[in-house]
């Protein structure tokens, strides 16, 4: 559709002066990098420093090509509509880093079973390979799938387009940069080795950057909206857009070795490091994995079932639970440390007062269904929907149980907490991402269906399999490696060694392999059901892309 703005406006994709602004930071950015690399002191910096360098300019003539189909006419844009190419583009972003995730998790999981998987290289060993996987499926995957979800949920609760032209789009090519620099440091061993917090100091100002930008588009679409109340799902969108940025600036406080190099050490010693760490990296887990796929539960179940939520009041008891309990769980990961014993009761206090609020929250989300109960038979979409959450409250009911002193000295630094760590990412975050990705598709490229519920089923039935497989063989595993780390002999002696564990954990190692696999094949069979869905010959749905609340 040609370019469609009221009288007066700017079309988009001309140059503005917010636009030349940013077009004479990028070449700056550029110039100062083309400095660090001729300056730095260790070559994975220097290679970053290109990288930064490539990207800002890209950046640039990106900006130069859209102004210049602009003025001859060339530029596409969805009119009175919404901003959607830059969900599109985030929800094949989330397609690509998820099957990319998902496949070197299932390689370092066979390379615990069979250690000549890592191949005798610096690049493949496991130790580079696995914070790769992590950052890969949480921030990759599960982080362009909030960004896409939020700008896609935000303009249809609102009836508003996203604010800013450019803005959204620097939101979403500035956070696959980080992505970028972030996964290339991992092989070559750049790392600040902090849980959920690996990148290095120059990728951490970066993302710094790209989030403010993401908030002010946030705040701004809200600000403009043409309803009178702030939907629910963007409660939990913009809790979880205000606390990650608090989090990620209290934890990488870091000094770096110069300007020039890769290395920083941290601002906190000791002790308080352990703690801000994991009062950030807890955190991480309550409101990127919780609060902001809480999100997409709040909007995308009701559109699926076709059905309110089941109780706004307790959505209201469900948010503002949350949001007080959750910054206070932290130091359930400190038990029988150094941290005061008073830090690590509080810790464990409030993590066990989140089960009731977090189980409020998921029976909201099952009862939406009333009425609609009979799409869980008929719709596998519906079905991913609410495997998702119940998932999510058998999540929130195995973190307060292993944050008990008694029961953590049991579990905690086993394979009982990949078990629980992997039954939430991948029950719930990855089945209500799939689940979201199902219902924006078809409606982001004017389709009338997807192109095959069969697949989705398909899908469903492999990933849940998967699930099972490998949540329960490490809940097994977990609990034997605990069992054997504090067996003792009548003198008092350790009975097994480390490696007597690792011998004994290999049944349930290919177990696991087992099961990762099943879930990549799932996810494999997603990106072709969606790509046929987008681009394969189907005929346009009927609607059209007015700015209607919540289509």
């Amino acid at each position: 559709m040609a370019v469609s703005s009221a009288p007066g406006a700017t079309p988009p994709g001309t140059m503005t002066s917010a636009a030349w602004a940013v077009a004479g930071a990028l070449i700056a950015g550029a110039i100062l990098f083309i400095a660090v690399a001729a300056k730095a002191q260790d070559a994975p910096m220097a290679v970053h420093a290109w990288f930064f360098v490539f990207a800002f300019l890209a950046g640039v003539m990106a900006l130069g090509q859209r102004h210049f189909n602009v003025t001859h006419g060339q530029v596409t844009d969805d009119g009175a509509g919404y901003s959607d190419g830059v969900v599109k583009a985030g929800a094949i972003a989330t397609l690509f880093w998820g099957v990319a995730g998902f496949l070197v998790g299932v390689v370092i999981a066979f390379q615990l079973a069979f250690p000549f998987l890592n191949l005798d290289t610096a690049f493949t060993n496991f130790g580079r390979l696995r914070p790769l996987h992590t950052s890969a499926v949480i921030f990759a995957f599960g982080g362009n799938a909030l960004i896409a979800t939020s700008f896609y949920v935000v303009q249809r609760t609102s009836r508003t387009r996203l604010a800013g032209d450019i803005a959204p789009w620097f939101v979403f090519w500035g956070y696959q940069l980080f992505i970028v620099i972030a996964a290339t440091g991992y092989l070559m061993g750049v790392t600040q080795s902090k849980e959920y917090a690996e990148p290095e100091w120059y990728a951490d100002i970066w993302l710094t950057i790209v989030w403010v930008v993401y908030l002010i588009v946030f705040l701004a679409t809200l600000a403009k909206r043409k309803e009178p109340h702030i939907y629910v799902a963007n409660w939990f969108y913009l809790a979880f857009i205000v606390t990650i940025a608090m989090l990620h600036i209290g934890n990488n406080l870091a000094i770096p070795e110069t300007w020039t190099s890769s290395k920083s050490y941290a601002r906190f010693p000791g002790v308080q490091d352990a703690l801000i760490q994991w009062w950030y990296g807890h955190n991480a887990v309550g409101f990127f994995l919780t609060a902001g796929f809480l999100g997409m539960m709040y909007y995308f179940i009701p559109k699926r079932a076709e059905r309110p939520v089941y109780s706004y009041r307790l959505s209201i008891v469900h948010f503002w639970s949350l949001i007080f309990i959750y910054i206070w769980a932290g130091p359930h990961h400190l038990h029988f440390t150094a941290l005061p014993d008073w830090a690590q009761t509080l810790g464990m206090t409030f993590s066990i007062m989140l089960w009731m609020p977090s189980w409020g929250g998921m029976i909201n989300g099952l009862m939406t269904l009333s009425g609609a109960w009979d799409k869980l038979r008929t719709d596998p979409v519906v079905r991913m929907l609410v495997i998702s959450v119940a998932f999510y409250g058998m999540s929130t009911f195995e973190g307060p149980v292993m944050s008990i002193r008694a029961v953590n000295a049991l579990s905690h630094y086993t394979d009982w907490t990949i078990g629980h760590v992997h039954s939430g990412a991948l029950g719930w975050n990855g089945m209500i991402t799939f689940a979201a990705l199902y219902f924006m598709t078809p409606k982001l490229w004017n389709r009338a269906g997807l192109y095959s519920l069969r697949l989705v089923n398909y899908h469903f039935w492999l990933a849940t399999i998967g699930i099972i497989l490998y949540a329960s063989s490490m809940w097994v595993t977990g609990i034997m490696e605990g069992l054997m780390w504090r067996e003792v002999d009548a003198q008092g002696f350790l009975v097994n060694s480390f490696a007597d564990t690792v011998e004994a954990k290999f049944p349930m190692y290919v177990v696991r392999g087992l099961g990762g696999a099943l879930y990549l094949t799932g996810a494999i069979i997603m990106c072709y059901n969606l790509w046929m869905t987008a681009f394969g010959k189907q005929q346009p749905a009927a609607h059209s892309t007015a700015a209607i609340p919540a289509e």
